[in-house]
């Protein structure tokens, strides 16, 4: 985070190497959130490009509204990765990232795969929630953010988040036990 966010916010406006000083700040935070909805390491480098990218070209109608500049570029990578699931609906890939085998030393063979596996499973069934609950659990374990940061950047109240949060993981957790025994 910037000491002075909204004075560099301001001069990022008329010049491109204020918007360098947000980008560096907050560039790992998006590709993490993007990543993490989409699955894939370049699908998630082009949205976050284009994330960056967005939001220096319309950085000048860029309104502080009290929420940290970081929730306006969350929600433009946020539009980003709905559009893409939504185009991602129409074509059906394969990922090269999703076939490719992890290796690990120091484990077998059948370790390393059911681990991957449990990883593999646990991912699809969060793909499966709503937009609003993958993203929860986004900023919740990936970015490490507060109930009260969540809200902030969501829009909503701490106590609106806690209990998102305790009904996504009684959902995940049914979801879990359901799938385990089909």
């Amino acid at each position: 985070m910037l000491a002075d966010e909204s004075a560099v916010v301001e001069r990022a406006k008329s010049d491109p190497e204020a918007f360098g000083l947000l980008y560096e700040c907050y560039v790992v935070k998006i590709y993490n959130y993007i990543y993490y909805r989409v699955g894939n390491q370049h699908d998630a480098e082009d949205l976050t490009a284009r994330t960056f990218h967005r939001a220096l070209n319309h950085i000048g109608r860029y309104v502080d509204r009290g929420a940290p500049f970081s929730a306006w570029l969350y929600r433009i990578a946020h539009n980003l990765v709905a559009n893409w699931h939504r185009d991602q609906s129409r074509r059906k890939i394969i990922s090269l990232e999703d076939i490719k085998l992890s290796v690990q030393r120091r484990k077998g063979p059948d370790q390393v795969a059911e681990q991957q596996e449990e990883k593999d499973q646990l991912l699809a069934i969060i793909r499966r929630l709503p937009s609003d609950r993958q993203q929860l659990l986004i900023l919740k374990f990936v970015e490490g953010m507060s109930n009260a940061e969540i809200g902030e950047l969501m829009g909503r109240s701490e106590g609106a988040i806690k209990s998102l949060y305790h009904r996504t993981l009684l959902s995940l957790r049914e979801m879990f036990d359901t799938q385990l025994r089909a």
